[in-house]
């Protein structure tokens, strides 16, 4: 590609107003940069941020897991030579208490998920091994050139 991925973004908040904080922190322009550092093609995606409800319904519903979990994402591309067209799905809680577990700032935490999520609506994955190091590995890079910590570097290896 000659010229650098275009996005078109769409960005959806929860109805209630419970994450006043992370609307404020999560603005277009920030989790625009994020994702297009991570987007290696042409891509239109919508980023909904949701409550904890929302997230264990939908996880519940298109995994079969009982639980909110931090991403999910739904890659709708057909064929590799699709533009990239998928929903990041994040859940404001889950992400809230991961990036105090890890002593994580939550901006970096956001970043990283939000990266993973796109990398995701790629066709990236990491339920083997040789995946997960790769893909581990472009988030590292691609949040390092961001400004951001490896998000793996405190994990047990």
């Amino acid at each position: 590609m000659s010229h650098p991925p275009k996005l078109t973004l769409s960005l959806q908040f929860p109805a209630s107003k419970a994450y006043p904080e992370h609307k404020a922190l999560l603005t277009r322009a920030r989790v625009g940069n994020w994702i297009k550092a991570a987007l290696f093609a042409d891509g239109e995606l919508t980023v909904r941020f949701v409550d904890a409800d929302e997230g264990r319904t939908l996880n519940r519903t298109y995994r079969g897991k009982d639980y909110a979990t931090n991403v999910l994402t739904f890659a709708y591309a057909e064929h590799e030579d699709d533009p990239v067209s998928g929903d990041l799905i994040i859940c404001c809680p889950v992400i809230e208490q991961e990036a105090a577990e890890q002593g994580k700032p939550l901006e970096a935490h956001y970043a990283h998920m939000i990266v993973h999520g796109t990398l995701h609506a790629q066709g990236y994955d990491h339920e083997v091994d040789d995946e997960a190091q790769e893909m581990e590995a472009l988030e590292t890079d691609i949040l390092g050139r961001l400004g951001f910590a490896d998000p793996y570097a405190d994990r047990d290896r």
